[in-house]
């Protein structure tokens, strides 16, 4: 900024209420001869489109998002000199509710930060010998205009008809308008917007537009999204477009709105008439996939309507890709859900009336979300508002910024956001000054706990949120899972004393890293006097105690391949079904891989049974869902209250994916060592995992070809990379630097030879292979309308498909030879595609062309 910030707050005269139409702000102000730079500073309390002279400031949108507005509110910057003229100009804005203003939380409460939308404006006019500056204040007017309400839960209510004329230019009629007036606020809590901002990001067309149950209809957009519906439409004056947006359909096919709660999430658009309108919200977004439109003027085409892709501009900086297309979608499952929840702030859900920034799902996925996309600006952002509000309020929230109805105390999981996600983000990025601004929060919070603990050092009291979400859980009380909700607090915390000691220690804080290393050492002789037995067996015998006492170096030695062997036999029991919630799922499948019981850990990634990583890919998922059988088998939602279809956090097995099966492991803090070390199983015959580091692009590409294995790397410069070679006869082990290597070797025992597929071959191995599976459940239906087959039933896993045949009903006289065909077809579709294995859909530019080049 060049000037101290001059301007105030100005809002209209009355509070706001439910259903008010949004503000509109407008001023004349002049401009003389030989200006150099016109600089527009803009926010809101509420949300804000900013225009000078008839023209629409800047791409963001949804600005400034939401922040702890007591604490900090983000002003954005633009450059308006092309947009200005000597002479007589004028500057506008639209400032909706947001949600500063609006309904928040499942209780809806309003006025959550201020009574009314408030906007604040600095417009800069630099001049060879001076600057003048025109500021928000009285001489500002406000009206009302084609925004007649909105909310972000609720929508917003258009009507083109009302829009004034030319209102933000020069010579506008205002008199009929009000004088603004001031707004009380702290102005030291305006910050430069560190960004990215909130934009528009891709579009998407409609795949289907079908006609509802009682005639309604309703428009697919394939894919489950945070955004909003653009229209394109010509009819009367008058005419009143709806669109009701939700994230999935009732078996019958009408529109399902149960996972919205109580948030409305519907857009209305009264057209001016007189030809073709284009229209989209401008102060409301939705998680939906499906729309139903009412009150269109004639017949709905697919060329009138675009599902509008709306999130913070975070640059894309992972990828990763195997043979198998149900892990493949699982994984872009992952990335939508990530996507559609970084819409200013990390939250759980876009969808229902909720939104909030709970502290556990990030938590939870920090590693991946770190791996997928530069996450520097938006969590490095949120990440103030945690410590501010830990320091207005003495302890962590569990949703950031916090509106929650209730106080928060310290839990597990949720607070520990404080230290693990700054040191994830340190060793992504190997930023220390990053590190050293969340110091202070860290230790904060640890002094907390600390001062919770028990004589025994153990934290055995409190609330605890536990392995939240556990598929073993009443559906009533997802705290209430198998695992002792403060065997986990004292586990996690074994893990944060841990890191607090490691970031004092790279910090220079020497007295510190003494203390917590001490501290680390008796929470963890704490936790082994108290939950594991000298053969190394934990406490609860669930397969979340013991990841955690695998993962966070709990168990030792034998005791270490004790709790190995056991969690094996958990999950082996379990039938390779998840058993895990927020604690354990993102663990499980390391704490397997790394105590030698890989295949156990792609049983558990393949496992296409409820509940499992890839049921919910089965039945048409395209994010991850909040609960593992948020849709049930018959089609039906989950009615529990709580039943989101867009939750990242649960996608977290995502990290393994880009770890171990792609192979792609850092060793030090911004990529300065990397391990790559791909482990082949389950079937899999090729993966790519791409990284964009702040060294540069490390790539690791394996597939076995004819026999033959081929791998691939590259290693930014600046780094140096352990290269342990997959199913190598030797088990090879390179010391490389930077550069782009290649092998190419036989496999050993056959892996990754097409297997005959018969009859008598077993379901569990023609599960393995999802394009013949597929085929041979299309043929089952085709015979057997309404018989459950998808599954097959973990109790024939073991059986040979004629068992399962032997089961169904009246059998027709050529359902073998059908099925024999579709054995055989979906073998040679396999053959076809696996060698490449690819699609490499979204993969970064240059890298399909290369990998196809070599």
């Amino acid at each position: 900024m060049s000037h101290a910030w001059q301007a105030g707050f100005i809002a209209g005269p009355e509070p706001s209420a439910g259903g008010d139409p949004a503000g509109y702000f407008r001023r004349e102000f002049s401009v003389g001869d030989h200006l150099r730079r016109a600089t527009l500073h803009v926010t809101a309390l509420g949300v804000v489109e900013p225009w000078v002279n008839g023209a629409r400031v800047g791409d963001e949108v949804l600005a400034p998002g939401w922040t702890s507005y007591r604490h900090r509110v983000l002003v954005s910057g633009y450059d308006v000199t092309g947009l200005v003229a000597e002479g007589a100009n004028a500057v506008g804005a639209v400032v909706g509710e947001g949600w500063a203003v609006g309904a928040l939380t499942w209780e809806n409460r309003r006025h959550n930060y201020v009574d009314r939308p408030a906007l604040w404006m600095q417009l800069e006019l630099e001049y060879p010998d001076h600057v003048e500056l025109v500021t928000s204040d009285e001489q500002f007017r406000v009206g009302t205009g084609a925004v007649r309400s909105n909310g972000i839960y609720a929508g917003e209510d258009y009507d083109a008809r009302l829009e004034p004329v030319d209102w933000t230019r020069a010579g506008f009629d205002d008199d009929g308008w009000n004088a603004a007036s001031r707004v009380a606020w702290d102005l030291g809590a305006l910050q430069a917007h560190p960004g990215p901002p909130i934009r528009r990001i891709e579009e998407l067309a409609p795949t289907e537009i079908r006609t509802g149950p009682v005639g309604e209809t309703i428009v697919d957009f394939g894919q489950n999204i945070s955004g909003w519906v653009r229209i394109r439409v010509s009819g009367a004056s008058g005419d009143t477009v709806t669109l009701r947006h939700a994230e999935c359909l009732s078996p019958s096919g009408a529109l399902e709105t149960e996972t919205n709660r109580s948030a409305a999430a519907t857009d209305r658009y009264t057209l001016r008439g007189g030809g073709v309108e284009i229209w989209e919200p401008r102060t409301t977004f939705h998680g939906f996939r499906y729309v139903e439109v009412s009150g269109w003027p004639g017949e709905v085409a697919a060329d009138d309507l675009r599902a509008v892709v709306v999130h913070s501009d975070m640059a894309r900086t992972g990828w990763f890709e195997c043979s198998d297309p149900l892990v493949n979608r699982l994984h872009e499952n992952a990335v939508w859900s990530m996507r559609d929840n970084f819409v200013g702030i990390p939250t759980d859900c876009p969808q229902r009336d909720e939104r909030l920034g709970w502290t556990g799902d990030i938590n939870a996925f920090a590693p991946a979300a770190s791996f997928l996309y530069d996450v520097r600006g938006v969590l490095g952002s949120w990440l103030q508002d945690v410590a501010a509000e830990q320091t207005a309020s003495g302890t962590v929230p569990w949703t950031v910024p916090d509106v929650l109805p209730t106080p928060s105390s310290p839990t597990a999981v949720w607070s520990d956001v404080a230290i693990s996600l700054p040191w994830a983000l340190y060793q992504e990025y190997g930023d220390l000054d990053a590190l050293r601004a969340s110091y202070p929060s860290m230790v904060a919070l640890m002094a907390q706990i600390e001062g919770a603990l028990d004589s025994r050092d153990l934290w055995s009291a409190g609330f605890q949120f536990g392995d939240w979400l556990d598929p073993d859980a009443p559906a009533d009380n997802p705290a209430g899972g198998k695992t002792d909700s403060h065997l986990v607090a004292a586990a996690y915390l074994c893990r944060t004393t841990q890191e607090l000691s490691e970031a004092a220690t790279v910090l220079g804080e020497v007295a510190d890293a003494t203390r917590y290393e001490d501290l680390a050492r008796r929470v963890r002789t704490a936790f082994r006097r108290e939950y594991i037995t000298e053969s190394g067996r934990v406490s609860g015998e669930s397969a979340t105690a013991y990841a955690l006492a695998i993962m966070f170096g709990i168990v030792e030695g034998g005791q270490r391949d004790k709790a190995g062997e056991r969690l094996a036999e958990l999950v082996t029991t379990a039938g390779h079904h998840i058993s895990t919630g927020f604690a354990g799922t993102p663990l499980v499948t390391e704490a397997l891989s790394c105590t030698g019981h890989l295949a156990d850990a792609y049983e558990l990634l393949l496992q296409r049974e409820c509940p499992s990583f890839l049921y919910p890919v089965t039945q048409g998922a395209t994010t991850i869902w909040e609960r593992w059988d948020s849709i049930l088998p018959d089609g039906t939602l989950n009615s529990t209250g709580m039943t989101s279809l867009n939750h990242y956090a649960l996608g977290a097995v995502v990290d393994w994916l880009h770890r171990v099966v792609g192979g792609l492991q850092r060793q030090e803090p911004g990529w300065r060592r990397i391990r790559i070390a791909p482990q082949p199983g389950g079937g899999l015959i090729s993966a790519r995992a791409v990284h964009e580091t702040v060294l540069g692009r490390v790539v690791c590409d394996w597939r076995v070809v004819d026999g033959r294995v081929c791998v691939e790397v590259v290693v930014p410069d600046g780094a140096t990379a352990e290269v342990v070679l997959p199913l190598h006869p030797e088990a090879l082990i390179e010391q490389l630097g930077g550069g782009r290597y290649s092998w190419e070797y036989a496999a050993p025992g056959g892996y990754g030879e097409t297997v005959e597929l018969t009859m008598d071959t077993p379901i569990k191995e023609i599960q393995k292979q999802p394009e013949v599976w597929t085929e041979v459940v299309a043929v089952m239906r085709a015979y057997f309308p309404g018989v459950p087959i998808d599954a097959a039933g973990s109790h024939l896993a073991e059986a040979p498909l004629s068992a399962v045949v032997n089961r169904l009903p009246g059998a027709a006289e050529d359902f073998g030879r059908d099925l024999a065909a579709a054995l055989a077809t979906g073998a040679r579709h396999v053959a076809q595609v696996a060698p490449g294995g690819r699609g490499a859909t979204g993969f970064p530019e240059g890298e399909v062309s290369d990998h196809a080049a070599s």
